[in-house]
């Protein structure tokens, strides 16, 4: 038991009308990266609560023992005081304090009398900035953590638990919302912290980072266990095909389009920046979308894709100004609701702020945005609601025991499921996804895709952003590039690749 620093056995959780896990048992070696992976809904999400003390002794099922022993841990402070630390994939920051004050937040170092010792708080925060590479970043201890990149933001995060003297760190999905350059330095970080003798237990639905970085993969299917390996005998292709139980032999399942009229067209569209007086973010942009297709829009992060279509749909902080037309016909859109009305629908990148009203269940989700059709003179149908929820649930093939069920329960995938299902229901004639599989394990992301397919075949406009390169090139059928607010390209699928598209997305004014 010595080689393991956390073994779990027997481990299960039942929730109402849902067994989230059942009889879980594999071990996490000492000083090793574990990586845990599975389909959105699998149950990795609740097993890590577990292990740090949001769901105490006696809440579950089955043993975990830490460092040897049996851990009955009822708390969360009880779990960080025995070292193990959690960064969730939410970060978990005051925004308005310091880099300092947030490292040290829950135990701040004292002269004695409850007096706070500021000068070693600020001495021991320069050394942990130190020790994961941020204090050369030209971040301070006294700088603001609202001022810094999400990735700076994470490395602050895993400060937080080196200052709690972590010895388990658990990182969950920690580079889902960063760019590749901040991926690099943040598994650097982790090999880093492995050298020094750290654990860590990294989940990410990023397979080839996986495959980068971890010691061993632990597989988990279903609230179910299905294999541990070492790194050296797991291929890509064998978690793929663990983690869905079948064989994915085509992750993106392109099929063959075949291209009508013009259905969405945009000319000389500008959109001025906000927080810069006389600049445009978007410098008049012209481009045609037809029915009978996936358009692709590719480019780096900052290139301006999410605000363009953003300020088209009317939710945008400054107004675009330019030609629109949807079928051939002229629009003029102030905001959503004249959007909706005009056939146009955006699926956001940040669905979980934009797409989704957490407290509400699947049912009020999917209709919200289509009372119309599940009320008459202002007064909500029940049965009505239940039947357009009902036959979405069953069109994206949601996984949930009901329709009641509160959407912040859902699995990533499946939350993304309710946001398709609420813009289907709204019968939209041009729909955008932004960044469609954020987040999203491989099974969900190739159901996801065919749900783009028959959006197509329904003779709906699909326009997907993405920052994947494998996933424009995978389902586009036209791609174009974007870079500085502007077109800079503009292929069919069979003459792109990576290399093009990275030329044309890094492409200067």
């Amino acid at each position: 038991m010595d080689d393991y620093i956390l073994q779990l056995k027997g481990i299960g959780k039942t929730f109402p009308g849902v067994r989230a896990l059942s009889n879980v048992t594999f071990g996490v070696k000492r000083g090793h990266v574990h990586a845990l992976v599975g389909e959105n809904g699998a149950g990795k999400s609740t097993m890590i609560k577990i292990i740090c003390g949001l769901y105490g002794y006696g809440t579950y099922e089955g043993e975990l023992y830490y460092n040897g022993e049996l851990c009955k841990f009822k708390t969360i402070s009880e779990v960080e005081k025995a070292g193990i630390a959690c960064i969730h994939q939410e970060l978990n920051l005051c925004r308005d304090l310091s880099v300092m004050e947030n490292i040290f937040l829950s135990d701040k170092p004292t002269k004695g009398f409850g007096i706070i010792d500021y000068n070693k708080m600020n001495i021991d925060a320069y050394a942990l900035l130190k020790r994961i590479g941020l204090a050369d970043a030209n971040v301070t201890t006294e700088t603001i953590v609202k001022n810094l990149g999400i990735g700076q933001q994470q490395m602050v995060e895993i400060a937080k638990a080196l200052a709690k003297h972590a010895k388990l760190l658990i990182l969950d999905e920690p580079t889902a919302p960063l760019t590749e350059a901040e991926v690099d330095v943040l598994l650097e970080i982790v090999d880093k912290l492995r050298a020094e003798g750290v654990t860590c237990i990294y989940i990410s639905h990023r397979l080839d980072e996986v495959m980068r970085i971890a010691d061993d993969i632990t597989v988990i299917r279903d609230g179910q266990h299905i294999e541990t390996r070492p790194r050296s005998q797991m291929e890509k292709q064998d978690m793929i095909n663990l983690m869905v139980g079948r064989e994915l032999t085509q992750l993106f399942p392109r099929e063959q389009h075949t291209r009508g009229e013009v259905g969405f067209e945009v000319n000389n569209y500008t959109v001025p920046n906000p927080d810069i007086e006389g600049r445009d973010l978007i410098k008049g942009v012209s481009f045609k979308a037809y029915k009978g297709e996936i358009l692709g829009f590719s480019g780096l992060m900052g290139a301006g894709r999410t605000e363009m279509f953003t300020a088209m749909f009317g939710a945008y902080r400054a107004k675009g100004s330019g030609e629109i037309k949807i079928n051939g016909k002229p629009v003029k859109i102030n905001n959503p609701t004249e959007a909706l009305k005009n056939g146009f629908f955006i699926i956001s990148e940040d669905r979980k702020q934009f797409g989704l009203n957490l407290m509400m269940s699947i049912k009020e989700n999917i209709t919200i945005a289509s009372l119309d059709k599940v009320s008459r003179m202002g007064i909500l149908d029940n049965n009505k609601e239940l039947l357009y929820s009902d036959q979405y649930i069953k069109s994206t093939r949601m996984r949930t025991p009901n329709a009641e069920v509160a959407v912040s329960t859902l699995s990533g995938g499946n939350q993304q499921k309710v946001v398709l299902a609420k813009a289907m229901m709204c019968e939209p004639q041009v729909i955008v996804f932004d960044e469609p599989t954020r987040g999203i394990d491989v099974g969900a992301k190739a159901e996801i895709y065919k749900l783009m397919n028959r959006m197509v075949e329904e003779g709906k406009i699909v326009i997907m952003i993405s920052s994947e390169m494998e996933e424009i090139l995978g389902m586009s059928d036209r791609i174009y590039t974007v870079a500085q607010g502007k077109i800079t390209g503009e292929f069919d699928y069979k003459e792109a690749t990576q290399e093009i598209l990275m030329a044309a997305s890094v492409a200067e004014d």
